[in-house]
């Protein structure tokens, strides 16, 4: 069954049917108005010959009983035998039969429709489907304009039968050969125009089994091209994910054991002393608690960030003032920046409520700022502005500390990625943290931009739609 669904049939399919239904079409529609044609000719040259009699046999008398015209009778004989057929004389006022060529129904009356309608001057010819015989009546009109009789005149058609069963075995025999080439056009195309598909099939099966990494570029049809084209695309982006992903996987690896280490570490020093004093064990605990913080906060961010790359994700919108959320939010990490010394300040162009999930943009302003006071310098200043349009909201996040170093600053939205990797780990980054806000204003339908600057500072710049659009499923 397959055979019937694919391209190479559905080729040959058209193909032959185009040779073919030409044939079923075009045969009866011809052998059909051939039929018409020749009836028609036939009865106008039939109408002719009767009107040229009719005046002669008006002249003579010849419509009457009692008149003998033996050379019109020889004519009129003539006529008929010339056309296979018959002639009829009959008297308009009594419709008997006058004359008949055959001699058989002389005194005879005949009541037939087209004779009435011929004394009444509306001769029409009639063609005898079941004999193939062809009738063409005349009216006898006398000088003052009276008819006075009805000349017919048939003829055999039989000819036309004749020639469509002659043109149907011409027909027959040139539909196979056109049937026969055809099928040779059909096989021939089907292959043909398929191998580029085939080949780029066997590229695939190629690149399933790990053969290959990409589609070869073949000149074949452009749209085969572009597919190509797009593929390799597709290919590229997966294996940029695969490595992303290995690398990510590498990453949680390494970030989950270096706190588990460091425990082990600082337990088995525990353990192979002996006597160790209070205030070591003191110490050393706390130490171990900082790294289980450390550890739960890279779960967190962890289980965050898978959260918000399912594709079912759904955000709890509702509609927050921002004024108040942002305020809320640097309440919270003022001890941070007061360790610091980093003075925070909050400017409101306006009162901005917008439609965000509450929980997820939290996220993304306490990632910026909180970035903004830790990757800063003593003394330093963390400058955060609310502005507004009536279309999106913006929010500023500058500072003036370590800032980017420029070839990193493509990269700090990728997960695990650090900038300063020594000066990460002093202040605790899981270098997650960018990588969940760009998820988060992704699905607010929004962008984030940063410009830095080695050791001048940061500015992260967020926009976000005022009304929450959900995004159609694809």
């Amino acid at each position: 069954m397959s055979f019937f669904r694919s391209l190479r049939f559905k080729i040959a399919a058209i193909i032959i049917a185009i040779g073919i239904i030409p044939f079923l079409v075009c045969v009866p529609i011809s052998l059909r108005v051939y039929r018409v044609v020749s009836i028609n000719n036939d009865s106008v040259n039939l109408m002719s010959q009767a009107q040229k009699y009719a005046n002669q046999i008006v002249t003579s008398g010849y419509y009457l009983k009692d008149v003998d015209n033996p050379v019109l009778d020889k004519q009129i004989q003539a006529v008929g035998d010339s056309y296979e057929g018959r002639i009829l004389i009959i008297d308009a006022s009594t419709l008997e039969i006058i004359r008949d060529s055959y001699n058989v129904d002389i005194g005879k009356t005949i009541v037939w429709e087209n004779v009435i309608k011929t004394i009444k001057g509306e001769p029409e010819p009639y063609f005898d489907e079941a004999n193939q015989y062809l009738i063409v009546p005349a009216p006898l009109t006398n000088s003052d304009g009276d008819t006075v009789g009805v000349f017919i005149i048939t003829k055999n058609m039989h000819y036309i039968s004749q020639n469509i069963e002659q043109f149907l075995s011409y027909m027959l025999i040139s539909s196979i050969i056109v049937f026969s080439l055809a099928f040779i056009l059909a096989v021939y195309a089907s292959v043909h125009f398929t191998r580029p598909m085939r080949k780029m099939n066997n590229n695939l099966d190629s690149i399933i089994r790990e053969h290959t990494r990409e589609l070869p570029e073949e000149l074949s049809y452009i749209e085969l091209e572009n597919i190509s084209e797009k593929f390799n695309e597709i290919f590229s982006k997966m294996q940029l994910i695969d490595e992303s992903r290995q690398e990510f996987v590498s990453n949680v690896s390494h970030e989950l054991k270096t706190p588990l280490t460091s425990m082990k570490v600082l337990a088995d020093s525990l353990n192979g002393t002996e006597d160790v004093p209070i205030e070591m064990y003191k110490e050393f605990m706390v130490d171990i608690g900082e790294e289980i913080d450390r550890e739960t906060k890279i779960i967190n961010d962890l289980l965050n960030l898978v959260r918000m790359d399912k594709s079912d994700s759904q955000l709890n919108v509702s509609a927050v003032n921002i004024n108040e959320l942002i305020e809320h939010i640097l309440k919270r990490l003022k001890p941070i920046a007061d360790k610091a010394n980093i003075e925070v300040v909050f400017e409101s162009f306006r009162p901005v409520v917008a439609e965000v999930d509450e929980v997820k943009f939290t996220l993304v302003i306490t990632n910026l700022v909180e970035n903004a006071i830790k990757y800063n310098n003593e003394n330093g200043w963390v400058h955060i502005s609310l502005n507004s349009d009536h279309q999106f909201f913006y929010i500023k996040v500058e500072d003036n500390g370590l800032g980017i170093p420029e070839d990193s600053v493509d990269h700090i939205f990728e997960r695990f990625y650090r900038a300063d990797k020594s000066h990460s780990r002093e202040i605790g980054g899981t270098g997650l943290g960018l990588a969940i806000t760009k998820s988060a204003i992704a699905m607010h339908n929004g962008e984030i931009k940063v410009r830095s600057k080695l050791g001048e500072g940061s500015t992260f710049d967020v926009r976000i739609p005022l009304s929450y659009i959900e995004k159609e499923a694809h």
